[in-house]
């Protein structure tokens, strides 16, 4: 069953956020994921979203996303992520119906 990585970001360093951006992709694809969402127009409908950005990301199980959120591929750049950003992530796991 799919799994979504689901990020609202507040950019708080451009350059190296940036450089995160370019970075990360790869680190994705090896783990068997997707971008669904990379930044983009959003409309708020209803509540307070804060966030300047938002990404959701689909792996093809919990695990490979928690394989790929664990490696070693993406270490660097996840430091490179909290060293340019705030933000907030949570790893659903897809509806089977």
């Amino acid at each position: 069953m799919a799994a979504y990585v689901i990020a609202e970001i507040e950019i708080t360093d451009p350059e190296n956020y940036k450089a995160y951006t370019q970075a990360v992709p790869a680190t994705i694809a090896a783990y068997g994921g997707r971008f669904i969402v990379r930044g983009g127009a959003a409309e708020v409908l209803e509540g307070d979203w804060p966030a300047q950005r938002r990404v959701i990301l689909e792996f093809p199980s919990v695990d490979a996303a928690r394989a790929w959120w664990d490696s070693p591929e993406y270490e660097g750049p996840k430091a490179q992520r909290k060293a340019a950003s705030k933000g907030r992530l949570i790893l659903l796991e897809g509806f089977d119906g």
